[in-house]
């Protein structure tokens, strides 16, 4: 199991325009995309600039894949300017 968060800084007024887009590619990832096996967008009221991914995948390979569709590419271009700064973590599974 492969873990991604991601929390993105929209810009003022971009906030609609944003999950539009990302909502768009949650769901074509769940959809078209084996290895995705959640992929959740979060928001807060307290932090009405904020959104918050939370996606699982089998592995890191299929993350990569997810990075190389079409529909990614085309979210990230869409979002470019709506974007005032993100930070993303990746967590693999522990085994014991």
């Amino acid at each position: 199991m492969f873990v991604v968060t991601v929390s993105f800084q929209i810009t003022s007024g971009g906030v609609e325009k944003f999950l539009t887009a990302v909502l768009e590619n949650a769901r074509q990832s769940k959809q078209t995309e084996p290895g995705c096996l959640q992929f959740d967008v979060c928001t807060d009221p307290s932090l009405p600039d904020t959104v918050f991914l939370y996606e699982v995948y089998t592995s890191k390979a299929a993350f990569e894949a997810h990075r190389n569709t079409e529909h990614f590419i085309t979210f990230n271009a869409a979002v470019a300017t709506l974007v005032a700064s993100k930070s993303a973590q990746t967590f693999s599974e522990v085994h014991q």
